[in-house]
């Protein structure tokens, strides 16, 4: 079939892209291609993309389309069978290195099917799986698969997952539930929405088959509000498993009967922890509780309960259908499989990558996602978000598992890495996350909502240049004391930021306390603007662009700044085309 694919996930969306598939919708009304829009490929970085297939098995990738490049793309490629070279993203030569060391099995069908078509996730090979587990499996023989997989949960904490099934399995009781963990809600993480608005049947077969092994008739999706593209795909998705014998009663003439609901979430973080999502579906405020009893013997409602994330979920179809020794193949020892990890921050090609376990921090930043932005010089990497830390460039021959990466003080996580370069302030980086985890705290927890508020309140201070010698030990002895002392996730991983970046980069933190200089130039009360004599030519740009009119000289004579009223704004160092205007 000669087909037109739009990306119309969320980064295809923000980049311009219902745009794009309105200008293609009116120029295509009068040929035989027929359009359609998919989910993300994982280059959001060089979103809109269209592919274009001709019907020969031959698919061709545009990057960074534009409403006005759509003619051209008509007449040249659609109409006349001619690609339009310098546009292509994929083929011979182009962002080889982005796809070279991927291996996607959660992202199998992501940029490739329309996710809004049963039939064609059907054709990819969807519900086959479903089909054999129900057809030919036992459950027991469900769960050894998933065990012999060597599947770790994906969303943060790593437990094994066949494990866990098989631990709800063996609980008593007739009525079990099944919950899907989509509060994906850490900065920079993308890897949940993604799928489920690429490939929403993928994660729904999964709970399917999670359902049949463990002996549940009843799942919830709990799905952050924020995410509405990824609701209305599982509405869409709900809906036609529904009317084609997928969801309901006796599923495949099997017996088997099961349900799926969507709980959208108010954008709680602490709601990613599983017992405060529980509360949160039974309609109380989303607040950890103590376990045991874990979810596995009394969860939603009292109920044996198995929880899961998307991208766990995502994985089981594929290993039913492949068997559990083929997704064990890949990766560690300790660490099986593939993972998806969302590249954000400092890195050049931004987006989703799914890479077998065992690469290293630096394969991935510079081979697979090609180095860091304008070849600065690569500093960190924080993995894990809110509750992970900070790894330096010291470390970058790390290899992504879990032990490995845990042994550096970070955790793997749900699977987001923030990329920082030399312009980045570590201290500031503890902040910012410090700060998020403290507004997201539930406030149960003394230690939690009290100590992560100290522990911000020095960093400000620090920050600000008002830092003492004793702040240091103070920060690393509130962070130990919270993570012993907090019930859930949430605060026993809050001051993994501050905790990585004393351990690793201690020097700029004495810096801003003895020096009072931010070595990054990061932080405003710390820094100093200065005109360069020699390079000034008295332009009078930054006299202009100053609002308080600190910056005196004589025309085509250089500048100087006046530091009482310099209000350290930035705007002359923005618009010096001279490069006259120095941080220190």
């Amino acid at each position: 079939m000669k087909t037109v694919m739009v990306g119309l996930a969320t980064c295809g969306i923000s980049a311009g892209g219902e745009r794009v598939y309105k200008a293609f919708q009116d120029e295509l009304q009068n040929t035989d291609f027929v359009l359609k829009e998919t989910g993300c490929i994982g280059m959001c970085y060089r979103e809109v993309l269209v592919s274009v297939a001709n019907g020969n098995g031959t698919n061709y990738l545009y990057g960074e389309v534009t409403p006005d490049r759509v003619k051209r793309i008509i007449t040249e490629h659609v109409m006349d069978d001619k690609p339009i070279d310098e546009w292509l993203v994929s083929g011979e030569n182009r962002e080889i290195g982005f796809f070279e060391k991927q291996h996607r099995i959660v992202l199998r069908n992501c940029g490739v099917i329309d996710p809004g078509s049963l039939e064609e996730y059907v054709v990819a090979g969807g519900y086959q799986a479903l089909e054999k587990a129900l057809k030919t499996m036992t459950p027991e023989q469900v769960i050894d698969e998933v065990s012999k997989s060597g599947l770790r949960g994906r969303g943060g904490a790593g437990f094994p997952t066949g494990r866990k099934w098989s631990l709800t399995r063996a609980s008593k009781g007739t009525k079990k539930y099944i919950i899907c963990n989509a509060d994906e809600g850490d900065p920079g993480a993308f890897m949940d929405r993604s799928v489920l608005e690429g490939d929403p049947h993928a994660v729904m077969e999964g709970m399917m088959i999670a359902a049949y092994a463990i002996g549940a008739d009843e799942a919830y999706i709990y799905c952050r509000a924020e995410y509405p593209k990824a609701i209305a795909r599982l509405r869409q998705a709900i809906m036609q498993a529904r009317k084609a014998g997928f969801l309901g009663e006796n599923i495949l003439s099997s017996g088997f009967k099961f349900e799926i609901k969507i709980k959208e979430g108010a954008g709680a973080f602490v709601c990613g922890e599983e017992t405060a999502l529980m509360a949160s579906i039974e309609g109380h405020r989303g607040m950890p509780r103590f376990r045991p009893p874990f979810p596995a013997q009394s969860g939603l409602w009292g109920k044996p309960t198995n929880i899961n994330n998307v991208e766990t979920f995502a994985n089981i179809p594929w290993i039913v259908l492949n068997g559990g020794g083929a997704f064990a193949a890949f990766g560690t020892d300790d660490s099986k499989g593939t993972k998806v990890f969302a590249m954000a921050g400092k890195v050049k090609r931004t987006g989703l990558v799914e890479v077998p376990m065992g690469l290293t921090i630096n394969e991935i930043i510079f081979e697979v996602c090609g180095g860091i932005t304008n070849d600065k010089k690569f500093k960190a990497v924080q993995m894990g978000g809110p509750s992970g830390g900070c790894i330096p460039a010291g470390l970058g021959e790390t290899k992504i598992d879990y032990q490995q990466i845990n042994k550096t003080g970070a955790i793997m996580g749900s699977g987001g890495m923030v990329v920082m370069d030399e312009t980045t302030c570590m201290v500031d980086v503890a902040k910012f996350f410090l700060a998020f985890t403290q507004v997201e705290s539930c406030g149960k927890c003394t230690f939690c909502r009290i100590g992560t508020k100290r522990m911000l309140e020095i960093l400000e201070r620090i920050t600000s240049g008002e830092g003492k010698e004793e702040d240091i030990d103070t920060l690393a002895q509130l962070g130990e004391q919270i993570k012993i002392a907090t019930l859930c996730g949430l605060g026993q991983s809050a001051p993994n930021p501050v905790l990585t970046t004393i351990r690793y980069f201690r020097d700029e933190y004495e810096a801003h306390i003895r020096n009072k200089k931010c070595p990054a130039h990061v932080c405003t009360p710390l820094l100093t603007y200065l005109i360069d004599a020699e390079k000034c030519n008295g332009c009078t740009l930054c006299v202009r662009s100053c609002p308080t009119n600190a910056i005196v000289g004589e025309k085509k004579q250089a500048h100087f700044i006046n530091q009482d009223l310099c209000i350290k704004c930035g705007k002359c160092f923005t618009v010096c085309n001279q490069g006259a205007i120095i941080k220190d």
